[in-house]
This record gives C-alpha cells, structure tokens and sequence, in this order.
C-alpha cells in the first residue's frame, strides 16, 4: 500500500535525497520513503537502495507512526573524534615506542587499535611531524680516532686545493659483472616499462679503477681483471702520465689494504711529488668518486648487456669517454655550516 505525503513532507524528502551535505543513511532514508509514496515495490528498492526488506518495513512504521521525526536515528553513535593538540602529542608518543605485538614499526591501522581511534587521525599526527614508521636508512658510524682531521684534510683539498696541484679523488669498483640476457629485452612503450628477463649468463668479471679530477670533473678509467697492488700501482702510473712532468698531485683514497701495500710505498718513494690521503675509515661518503660509480651504475651497469667481459670493459671506456666530453666538477658545500662533522655525528646513509 502506497504511503501518502503531504507537499510540504515530499519536498523535505527529496531536498535530503539529493543533499549532498547531510549524512548518506539519512538521504537513504529519504529515497526509501519516496520511493514507497510513488508505489514501488519492494523488490525495487531492495535492488535500487542496496538494503533489506526488513529495513524498508522498519522505517516505513516509523514514518506512519512519528512522520519527519520518525526518520531520525535513535541511537547516532558516539561523537565525531577530533585530533586535538593533546591526542596528536599521545599519538606521536606512542609512535616511539614499540608496538606490542612484537612488529618492528606501527602502521596507522595498528596504532588507531591500541589508542582506540580513527587511523586518519595517526594519518594526519604522523604527516605533520614527518613521521614514516614504514621506512628507514641504514648508517655506519666511523671508529676513526682521527676522523675529524682526516676529514678536514680531504675537504679542505676540495674547497681550497693546493696552487699549481691537480687533485683526484679515485678508488676501485670491483667484481662488475658481465651479464647477459638470455631472452630479448623488451623495450618501452606508453604503459609499459621497459622488461628484461629473469634468466642472464655470466661472462665473467672485471674491475674498475677510476680518478675522478675535483677540479674539472673528467673521470681517468682503467679497467683490469682483478683489483691488486700491482694493477693499482700501474693505474697511479697512468695518472702521473696524464698530467704535466713534476706536477704536485693529490689522491684522495680510502683504506683498502690495496692502497697501503709495500708496492705503493716504493711507489711514492720513487713519485715524491705524489700524496696520497686517506678517508676516515668507514667514510666512503668523503671520496667524490663515489658519486661517480653510482651514476655509471645507474645510466650502465646495472640494465647493461654485455656479451663478454671485452665488451663491458669497452662500454666501459665508451661511456667514460662520452661522459669526460660534458664533465662538470662536484660543488662540494657545507648544507650548514654552521654544524661541524665529528666523528660521533658522521654516518653515511643508504637506501
């Protein structure tokens, strides 16, 4: 049996029906009513409105019996939480702390559980202090006991290097792999990246001496089947041949035994005006090269093809070639200086 409505019921009705600003169940509401004034059945409504027989009968009565007020909810609920000042300060203490169901970080979900709250409210507490409980950073603190000079030693030869003196920070990239791909590679296309596949044949290995100039920017490759004293030895000849007879040169290292060798002090006895200067230990992130291999990780070695080690040692040099072409030095600054580097403040971060 239809219901019957007045004008002033029906144009309530379908003010809520199509409010965009009331509560979605109250609208429901609305159109349910409606749709039993215009005589339609209840297979209908079920279908349109998503609900129940027994929800169109329940607020079919209360509308007979109570009109416009019987289509107010009897129980709303518990009020709307706000975040205040005092529950984001529990939220981001809590945050500190351990979750104790023995995880290693919360989740805004798990966090809302155990303070009995809305994870929007963890969401929002967490964007403001730039809390991300789900990421971290790996470090390694330097042990040196010298760290801070050493430190100001290498530094000072990028900021302030010697008159006349030409400055290289070099190291070695060892066991570069020569891989190669057993299935096509697939290239990009709108909506699709670019895909290798999983399988790969070895080739074999090859390391990779470079010195990068501080002052220009150009990178001096050598490429040998292994990283030993004598290969290093020799890629040190190769940089005194590059550079003017008797001139002053610098080399920032780090501490590998390779670089500390009786070979090497024979070296430098026999090349006076070569230096060489050594990073904190565990401070890989002072030698500018670094910077170096990790773009020719990036823009080479690790999408690379290499059909032999003969071909990844001449891409290799290829790329070093293109990239001396548009070398440019590293501005290397202080962010702040006004924070010195200790050794109980330097780390060195990785992703």
């Amino acid at each position: 049996m239809a219901l019957t409505l007045t004008t002033d019921e029906r144009t309530e009705l379908e003010r809520r029906a199509t409010s965009r600003t009331i509560r979605a169940e109250d609208a429901r509401r609305a159109k349910a009513i409606l749709m039993l004034a215009d005589g339609e059945s209840y297979s209908t409504i079920e279908a349109t409105l998503w609900c129940y027989r027994d929800y169109i009968n329940r607020w079919r009565r209360r509308f007979v019996t109570d009109r416009m007020s019987g289509l107010r909810s009897r129980h709303r609920g518990p009020a709307p939480s706000v975040l205040t000042p005092a529950l984001e300060a529990r939220i981001l203490a809590r945050t500190r702390r351990p979750p104790p169901d023995g995880s290693t970080h919360w989740s805004t979900r798990k966090l809302a559980r155990v303070l009995n709250i809305h994870h929007n409210h963890v969401q929002k507490a967490w964007k403001r202090a730039g809390l991300q409980p789900h990421r971290f950073e790996r470090y390694m603190r330097s042990d040196d006991p010298q760290f801070e000079a050493k430190a100001a030693d290498v530094i000072g030869l990028y900021l302030h290097p010697p008159q006349h003196a030409a400055v290289f920070a070099a190291d070695e990239k060892t066991a570069i792999q020569a891989l190669d791909r057993l299935d096509p590679v697939l290239p990009l296309s709108p909506g699709r990246v670019e895909r290798h596949g999983f399988e790969y044949r070895r080739h074999g290995t090859l390391s990779l001496f470079a010195a990068l100039n501080t002052q220009t920017g150009e990178v001096l490759g050598q490429t040998v089947p292994r990283h030993t004293s004598v290969a290093f030895v020799a890629f040190l000849g190769a940089l005194v041949a590059s550079q003017p007879r008797h001139r002053e040169i610098h080399v920032i290292l780090d501490n590998l035994s390779t670089h500390k060798t009786q070979t090497v002090a024979a070296f430098l006895a026999a090349h006076p005006h070569v230096h060489l200067h050594f990073t904190p230990t565990y401070s890989s992130w002072l030698n500018q090269v670094e910077l170096w291999f990790g773009r020719i990780e990036r823009d080479l070695l690790a999408r690379g093809i290499f059909t032999s080690v003969p071909d990844l040692a001449r891409k290799i040099r290829r790329y070093i070639k293109h990239y001396n072409d548009v070398a440019k030095p590293i501005r290397w600054r202080y962010s702040d200086p006004s924070r010195r580097i200790t050794g109980s403040t330097a780390v060195c971060t990785g992703h």
